[in-house]
């Protein structure tokens, strides 16, 4: 009887350093993407450190769902390899479970309760006739959140009435604890993997690109001193410009500023290129590449495999079977080694669908920006990476990404169960992924050819944007 209480100790005591580390790395980041406020009162403040706060612990609990999957996956495998081991006692299933639930929790607690109470306090004013304050700016939110609350209450009443027209369904709504949120938060969890299915192809063709920006690519049949050359005269010819323009025209002033800017950016490239080394060149950025386009392939076939495996295998539902537990057998066919790469496939989804989040055209003006963002779209941010990282377990499952069976209320989604939607799911991405993946290649190799043998000022493409002229920086349009 005396060990329950150690027990619980020691879990809290974990729970609460885990929480900590993340809480503090989350803080970093928002203030690093946060407007720093130049002079504001003391009211504004306190609303707006409140809400950072709660920012902040939306944030941590996001990456806290996020790690929670890979750290149950790699946990299984320390136990089955040494299970007798006195320093990871500490390692249980009662404590994967505990997180799993937590967790879920957390994530109901932040989507549902703070940060509404984040949005509606930042942008309340307090009712009119009382006294201006803290006190009447909670007093609004509060009623806010109630509203709020009565009118997602008589939504979810409605759809069960369409879908499930039953006395009992109704009945269980009433228990909001046991029924109502976690139902609730299945609907959530079905839009966030419909988000998703829609950001992560996206993301995973989106990713050449990106690391594309990041890495230097190799020099071929291009001559950098001369671009070199080039790009100094366009930014002298601006330069000499902007001195010429007077200063009561402020429209040109500013649109030769931005001129100015690119231009500069543009040199900065090429002079990193220059000063790059010929292993950076030629050897990191092909093998960059290569461990993207293999990460990318291994996805769609295991996606492949798993569409085989619900066709002849009930099992293979993520609802199908409740697992070995854990500590009892390994997750993965090949062991540590298939862990280590569900691993990594799970943080390369991860990444990938943010990047497709941001590269969506409905959310390009929704990325934050470093010491420009204000806090209404830092709590939509927090809002919108907590939908897909509660998500993202449940996507890994469902695409057979990994077979470790969902703990807590992440597994208690009834449209799990349902085959055609599981299997429709499984169809959509690979399908997707397979297409954004040929018209990503098909175009990037056909513009890196052309511009390798400098036929890209011809406008061979089909995109728009390139066949468009551009005026030079002296005012007239470059022709070939």
């Amino acid at each position: 009887i005396s060990s329950q209480p150690n027990k619980c100790n020691i879990f809290f005591q974990i729970c609460f350093l885990l929480f900590a580390v993340l809480y503090i790395v989350s803080y970093f980041i928002i203030t690093r993407y946060k407007r720093k406020a130049d002079e504001q009162e003391d009211e504004d403040a306190i609303v707006n450190r409140i809400s950072l706060f709660l920012s902040t612990f939306t944030l941590a609990v996001s990456a806290g769902a996020v790690l929670l999957l890979p750290f149950s996956i790699i946990s299984n495998e320390i136990l089955l390899s040494f299970p007798q081991n006195y320093y990871i006692q500490w390692l249980n299933g009662s404590l994967i479970h505990g997180l799993w639930n937590l967790a879920s929790l957390f994530s109901n607690l932040c989507l549902f309760v703070l940060m509404p109470f984040a949005f509606f306090f930042l942008e309340s004013e307090g009712f009119a006739g009382l006294k201006k304050g803290i006190r009447a700016r909670i007093l609004e939110t509060l009623v806010m959140l109630i509203l709020l609350a009565l009118l997602i209450l008589g939504i979810v009443w409605v759809a069960s009435a369409l879908i499930d027209n039953d006395a009992a369904s109704m009945e269980s709504l009433y228990d909001l604890w046991e029924f109502y949120l976690p139902y609730l938060y299945s609907c959530i969890s079905l839009m966030g993997c419909l988000l998703l299915l829609l950001c992560t192809p996206v993301g995973l063709s989106r990713m050449f690109t990106v690391m594309g920006q990041l890495l230097v690519k190799p020099t071929i049949l291009e001559d950098l001193d001369e671009q070199m050359y080039i790009i100094t005269l366009e930014e002298e010819a601006i330069q000499r410009r902007l001195n010429g323009v007077s200063s009561t025209v402020e429209y040109q002033t500013v649109e030769l500023e931005r001129e100015l800017e690119k231009v500069k950016s543009k040199k900065t490239n090429l002079e990193r290129r220059k000063k790059a080394s010929a292993w950076e060149r030629n050897l990191v950025y092909p093998a960059v590449m290569i461990l993207l386009l293999i990460e990318t392939s291994f996805s769609v076939l295991l996606v492949a495999f798993n569409i085989l495996y619900l066709l002849v295998d009930e099992t293979a539902m993520p609802k199908g079977s409740g697992g070995p537990g854990i500590g009892n057998a390994s997750l993965s066919t090949f062991g540590f080694v298939g862990a280590a790469l569900e691993i990594i496939l799970i943080f390369y989804l991860m990444v990938s669908s943010v990047v497709g989040f941001y590269s969506l055209r409905f959310f390009e003006n929704f990325t934050p920006r470093k010491d420009d963002t204000t806090m209404t779209k830092i709590i939509g941010n927090c809002v919108s990476i907590l939908v897909l990282s509660s998500a993202l377990p449940v996507m890994s499952r469902t695409l057979g990404i990994t077979r470790f069976d969902l703990l807590g209320d992440f597994g208690r989604f009834n449209w799990l169960g349902n085959f055609y939607i599981v299997l429709s799911y499984n169809l959509l991405f690979a399908i997707m992924t397979t297409l954004c993946l040929v018209r990503k290649f098909t175009s990037a190799v056909r513009e890196e050819l052309l511009k390798a043998l400098g036929l890209d000022k011809l406008h061979l493409s089909n995109n728009p944007r390139d066949s468009e002229t551009k005026p030079s920086a002296n005012g007239h349009q470059k022709t070939l």
